[in-house]
């Protein structure tokens, strides 16, 4: 910013100065060309030198410029007396109110000066002796010189004193003017820069507030509608997601703490119970047993809780163009032996319907679901199952007509040990895990979930997955 005011200045001065400078010459060269009419009323006075007139150049002195050095075969300009009363007229004085000026004869004499003439003014060398006006500066003034080509010069002058000292006074002018212009440039600049960074160092701050632990913290300024608004809402959802998943963290730990305590406790209670006393045989095979079937318990829990570890990092596996019709079909083969133990008639209409996923995995959510309608559906009740295509989705439908799921049930059935009938599903083992799981595979297969159910008529589950995509 200061070389950009310094150059503005520098060039606005020296635009000035040379503005002024050249209003100055002009009005010089209008004066030595009254000075040079003067010359040449005088010459046409004192009528034609000795030897013929020499024919009159363009600046009214008569005769063209003399060869600066002697040539062979050039005749020397003629020679007249320089004349003893030339005068200049009234009008032309009156041009040189606050000028001087001095008029040279060929000769080197001086014709006529004026009062207000510098003493030490010599007559011009001849360097300058030619045709065109010269420019020059002594001091504290301005002066035009005009020789015509036999020698004969006229010079004007004025004082450029108070030209200058107001030239300098502009300079400084502009040097005040520019560093008023720096100082508020500065100052506006320190200002909006602060104003700018006040709001990072809001988002730094809550930041650091939030790395120490405090997920509940968020940035204001989100809604100030400018960039840095933006970025502070993009931060707010991003800490939003993460106290979201760390809570679900914390509360995933805390349900399966939960969980493996009560078979855990089954376990040391039936041995503490076997090792309080001897027992017979039939009496430690039946501890034993229970033992066993805790255990089995557990280890169906603790591999859903990997299963859900998986789903969590986002571990890659392969998707391929899939037929769900027959993914569903042979589901309903594995769960058939079930169905008939509880009584339960399954029925299905299977059309084709392709989607890009991974068949284990589709596989594995129709075998969770079907297993749910039967353990959760009437005595002598079924279960019905089709799949289609709807629009470029490939679509599965899970009907069963068991005891339904109450509407303030509906919003958690897909969270992580959430029961409907907790009494029921902990007797049979269940772990409430078969909900979220299923919804986790559909989701990172790009497909949807969704349930609707009336209590005491069953429930009906609708899974909807991507097509293939289109091979060019």
């Amino acid at each position: 910013m200061v070389v950009m005011l310094a150059g503005f200045g520098v060039t606005v001065y020296q635009l000035q100065k040379v503005t002024r400078f050249s209003q100055i010459d002009g009005e010089l060269e209008t004066r030595i060309s009254a000075l040079a009419g003067a010359m040449r009323e005088l010459y046409l006075e004192q009528g034609p030198p000795r030897g013929g007139p020499p024919p009159p150049d363009d600046f009214g002195f008569g005769g063209p410029p003399p060869p600066r050095e002697k040539q062979p075969g050039r005749r020397p300009p003629p020679e007249m007396a320089a004349p003893q009363d030339f005068t200049l007229s009234a009008e032309t004085r009156a041009l040189f109110a606050n000028y001087y000026y001095v008029v040279w004869y060929r000769d080197g004499s001086v014709l006529t000066r004026s009062a207000a003439a510098p003493k030490d003014l010599t007559r011009p060398e001849l360097s300058e002796r030619d045709t065109l006006p010269h420019f020059r500066t002594r001091g504290d003034f301005r002066e035009a010189v005009h020789c015509s080509g036999l020698g004969d010069c006229v010079l004007a002058g004025r004082s450029v004193e108070g030209d200058l000292q107001a030239t300098r006074n502009f300079g400084w002018a502009l040097v005040m003017a520019g560093g008023a212009v720096l100082a508020l440039g500065l100052g506006m600049g320190f200002w909006f820069t602060a104003r700018a960074i006040r709001p990072i160092e809001k988002i730094s701050s809550a930041a650091s507030r939030i790395s120490q632990g405090n997920l509940s913290e968020r940035v204001a300024g989100a809604d100030s509608g400018d960039e840095l608004g933006n970025l502070a809402g993009v931060l707010n959802q991003t800490f939003s997601r993460l106290e979201s998943a760390f809570e679900r963290q914390r509360q995933f730990t805390a349900d399966a703490a939960h969980e493996l305590r009560t078979p855990l406790a089954v376990i040391i209670s039936e041995a503490q119970t076997t090792l309080a006393r001897e027992r017979v045989s039939v009496e430690y095979r039946e501890t034993v047993e229970a033992c066993l079937e805790t255990a089995q318990q557990m280890r169906r829990l603790t591999e859903s809780l990997l299963e859900l570890a998986r789903f969590d990092a986002e571990e890659a596996h392969a998707r391929g163009d899939v037929d769900v019709a027959e993914a569903a079909r042979m589901s309903v083969e594995r769960i058939r032996s079930l169905a008939e133990q509880r009584g339960i008639a399954i029925e299905s209409s299977f059309e084709p319907a392709q989607a890009y996923v991974n068949a284990d995995r589709i596989g594995q959510v129709i075998t969770n679901l079907l297993t749910n309608a039967i353990y959760y559906n009437k005595a002598d009740g079924k279960v019905w199952i089709g799949t289609k295509m709807v629009a470029d989705r490939a679509v599965i439908i899970v009907n069963d007509t068991g005891v339904g799921i109450a509407a303030l049930d509906i919003p958690h059935i897909f969270e992580r040990f959430y029961r409907v009938d907790k009494a029921r599903s902990r007797a049979e083992g269940r772990t409430g895990l078969g909900l979220a799981i299923s919804k986790a595979i559909v989701e990172g297969e790009g497909g949807s979930i969704e349930v609707a159910s009336v209590v005491g008529e069953g429930s009906t589950f609708t899974v909807r997955l991507r097509k293939p995509p289109a091979v060019s």
